[in-house]
C-alpha cells in the first residue's frame, strides 16, 4: 500500500494519532542509537502493539488504536518493519536484570 493510499483510508482524526505515535517512535529511535526496527502486533478489538527495538539494543513499545493507524505511524516514523519478533529482531534486543529478575518471579 502506497502512502496516498494509507492515508485515504485513516480519517483525519485517525491520522492525527498516526502522527503522534510516529513522533513517539522517532524520539524513541533517537534516544536508542538513531534507528529502530518494529513489530505490529494485534492485540484486541481496540488495540495494536508496535513492539519496537532500537540499535542498540533497548526495547519498548507504542499502542495504537487500530492495525491502520499502527501500520501508518510504522510507516511515517521510518522504522524497519517485521513481520515477527523471532530470529535476528529477538536477538538485537538486550535485557537488563530488572527483564531477569521479573521473569524470575513471576515463575516462583
Amino acid at each position: 500500500m502506497t502512502t496516498e493510499e494509507t492515508t485515504a483510508v485513516l480519517s483525519p482524526r485517525d491520522e492525527k494519532r498516526a502522527q503522534r505515535i510516529a513522533k513517539n517512535v522517532k524520539a524513541f529511535a533517537a534516544a536508542h542509537g538513531g534507528s529502530a526496527d518494529g513489530v505490529v502486533e494485534y492485540v484486541g478489538k481496540i488495540a495494536t502493539r508496535i513492539a519496537l527495538v532500537g540499535a542498540d539494543g533497548q526495547w519498548g513499545d507504542q499502542v495504537a488504536p487500530s492495525m491502520a493507524v499502527a501500520e501508518r505511524a510504522v510507516e511515517l516514523a521510518g522504522v524497519t518493519k517485521h513481520d515477527s519478533f523471532e530470529g535476528e529482531l529477538g536477538l538485537k534486543v538486550k535485557t537488563g536484570e530488572y527483564e531477569w529478575r521479573r521473569m524470575a518471579g513471576i515463575q516462583i
